[in-house]
């Protein structure tokens, strides 16, 4: 049954099912959807599958910083960016491993390893393999961004063990072009498949905020819902404009409403009803109420520490704070 048209009990109905055969005007019809009605449909499929109360946290940390070749127009970390980054080489292992205890001890289940590359150097792989290996030692999950991987770069991470790596495909096929020309759509989509053949969890979504269309938000999440298997994690980041990157610099009106933001949330969880759906970048400049629609909306994750790769983060104490308003808790468990 199509869920576009679907009463809320039949979405409860149908979410044990998984769709793989969404149509951008299906997405776009659900976001078209009376606000009231879009966030009962999310809410109702979110309890189809998840405890509607926990969150999953993770931490993110850089493990090299700067110097990318790549071109994206959101990334201070790019060559091409005019800010004043910090270049820094890659990562010791037993930094890493204390920056994942300090996340563990602060609460958070996974710990993200972000590299500023192109792709992941087959020099660097054994490194890889160590960070891995450390994060798991503390008890942690383990997740990468690496830029692009090879189906055998894919296999050797995941017989060390990784268990989530991240790619996102950023916007629509159409939007992509006006924010990366270094790396084509197809690129990231054959990671990602490489990724999901090698038995690694897939951690996909994108940034929204960037001057895109809602038919360009509707046809990231199509391209998502349409995959052959449904990403695990889902980051919907809001667009950070850093001083210095290529989109910050155009002057060019950037961002959406907090509604428009919470709609995007929704029609992830509606469309992906078993993926963990993450509160990411842009969280800082949320207030209490944004976020407390995001997880009525079906958001069940959410970055957890002071920093991302190069932009700051809500503050532990609030994040702390809005969870005990809101009777949400954490989970170490896997999702």
């Amino acid at each position: 049954m199509n869920a576009v048209t679907t009463t809320p009990t039949d979405a409860h109905d149908d979410a044990a099912t998984p769709r793989h055969d969404w149509t951008r005007e299906e997405v776009l019809a659900l976001f078209n959807l009376p606000f009231n009605d879009l966030m009962f449909q999310a809410q109702t499929v979110h309890r189809a599958t998840f405890d509607p109360n926990q969150v999953q946290r993770s931490s993110l940390v850089n493990i090299k910083s700067g110097a990318c070749p790549e071109d994206c127009k959101y990334c201070s970390q790019s060559v091409r960016s005019k800010s004043k980054l910090k270049v820094e080489p890659l990562m010791p292992i037993e930094e890493v491993r204390a920056a994942a205890q300090k996340a563990k001890d602060a609460g958070a289940s996974r710990l993200c390893m972000g590299a500023a590359w192109r792709k992941l150097k087959d020099r660097d792989l054994e490194t890889m393999v160590g960070m891995i290996k450390a994060v798991h030692e503390t008890g942690l999950q383990s997740c990468m961004t690496l830029g692009m991987l090879t189906a055998e770069q894919a296999a050797a991470l995941r017989e060390a063990g990784l268990d989530y790596y991240n790619h996102n495909v950023d916007t629509s096929r159409e939007y992509y072009g006006e924010v990366i020309t270094t790396r084509t759509y197809d690129d990231r989509l054959e990671t990602l498949a490489a990724v999901r053949q090698a038995g690694i969890k897939v951690c996909s979504g994108g940034i929204i905020g960037m001057g895109e269309s809602r038919d360009d938000r509707a046809g990231m999440i199509q391209t998502l819902a349409t995959l052959p298997t449904h990403p695990d994690s889902v980051p919907i980041n809001m667009l950070v404009p850093v001083e210095g990157t290529a989109l910050a610099d155009t002057g060019t009106p950037l961002g959406i409403d907090a509604i428009e933001f919470v709609r995007t949330i929704a029609v992830a969880r509606i469309t992906m009803p078993r993926s963990v759906v993450r509160l990411s970048a842009g969280r800082h400049a949320m207030d209490e109420a944004t976020q407390a629609l995001a997880f009525l909306a079906g958001a069940n994750s959410m970055f957890y520490g002071e920093d991302l790769l190069t932009t700051k983060n809500s503050a532990v104490g609030r994040d702390n704070a809005l969870m005990d308003k809101l009777g949400i808790s954490g989970v170490d468990s896997r999702l």
